[in-house]
């Protein structure tokens, strides 16, 4: 059989990425141009420097990806993209350049949704890992508990009613002076600090076991440091790091564990940005051996940003025979199982 390869590319915040992928699970390469120097300056991701440095940096990414594939446009066999959700302005960039590789070569267009990236990206390291499967995918603007039913089919059991996981993260981080990005900050930090010091709270959302909510968390760790300056009172930073990803990590993992048990689901996986926080990754993995469940979580560098993930859910909607016309366009707040 002829091997199916994808050039992918993902644009939808402050990297420009591409990767070419080979049968859907093998990477051939996977090129990433990331912009956190540039936003740092400014405190957090600034939507119109994003799109001007993707426009800048896009075809070197590609042209990069292609080399070290060892392959040109004339071998691939489709041209994925993240067309949403993201930054219009980003996501119009990518979306733009691979309209026209696919027009300019004659090759089928594939549209993917950015949260589907990030649960495929459980497929480049595990081979036998197939759906069905429970997913817990938590990144700076998502928070979602999802049974995958099959590729690229879910069934959403819980969402977040407020700030998602990377979002809270994002603003304690701020608020303690760490700047951005805030998560992988709090996530060092946290390591100095007694995750036990301060008692943040832990919300549940009536009547819905699986949802969540983390606006209380990051209003509770801003209160504990104004009272903290108000009376004088020495404000150890680690420990407020420890304790709030202690009280986040906790939800994460109590309402995984729960969804599991109440669903029958013995694999659980676990996808996004918050997904590479290493005290999240080990207490899912404490957590999923006690139950004896089976636990997945793609590397690091997989579960940023990044165009080998978008390339994988790309390749299986290839298969289905999803095609996207030439009016494909950026959606900016596409719903995770919206099409």
């Amino acid at each position: 059989m002829k091997d199916t390869l994808i050039l992918a590319i993902e644009s939808s915040c402050d990297e420009t990425a591409a990767s070419v992928v080979k049968n859907g699970r093998t990477i051939l390469s996977n090129v990433i141009s990331s912009q956190i120097a540039l936003h740092t300056l400014y405190g957090g991701v600034v939507p119109e420097i994003a799109s001007r440095k993707h426009i800048e940096k896009i075809n070197q990414v590609i042209e990069q990806a292609l080399t070290e594939a060892g392959v040109t446009l004339d071998d691939l066999d489709a041209i994925g993209v993240t067309y949403g959700p993201g930054l219009v302005g980003a996501l119009l960039v990518g979306v733009a350049e691979a309209k026209a590789i696919a027009y300019a070569k004659k090759l089928p267009l594939v549209g993917v949704h950015h949260i589907e990236g990030h649960v495929s990206a459980n497929y480049i390291e595990h081979p036998d890992l197939e759906p069905p499967f429970l997913c817990l995918i938590v990144s700076g603007g998502h928070t979602h508990l999802v049974i995958v039913k099959d590729y690229g089919e879910f069934e959403i059991l819980g969402r977040t009613h407020d700030d998602a996981a990377g979002e809270a993260f994002d603003k304690v981080a701020r608020a303690i002076g760490l700047g951005y990005p805030g998560g992988p900050k709090v996530d060092k930090l946290s390591k100095e600090g007694n995750p036990n010091a301060i008692e943040f709270p832990r919300a549940k959302i009536e009547g819905c076991p699986y949802d969540f909510s983390f606006s209380g968390v990051k209003s509770a760790v801003l209160n504990y440091l104004n009272h903290s300056q108000m009376t004088g009172e020495e404000i150890n930073r680690a420990d407020i790091a420890a304790s709030f990803q202690n009280a986040v990590v906790d939800v994460l993992v109590e309402h995984t564990m729960a969804a599991a048990k109440d669903f029958g689901m013995k694999k659980i996986a676990i996808a996004g940005g918050v997904a590479s926080n290493g005290t999240l990754r080990d207490a899912m993995e404490t957590a999923c051996r006690k139950y004896g469940y089976s636990f997945f979580r793609p590397s690091p560098i997989f579960c940023t940003d990044n165009a080998a993930m978008i390339g994988v859910a790309a390749y299986y909607e290839y298969m289905k025979g999803t095609r996207s016309g030439w009016d494909l366009n950026a959606v900016p707040n596409l719903k995770l199982g919206e099409r």
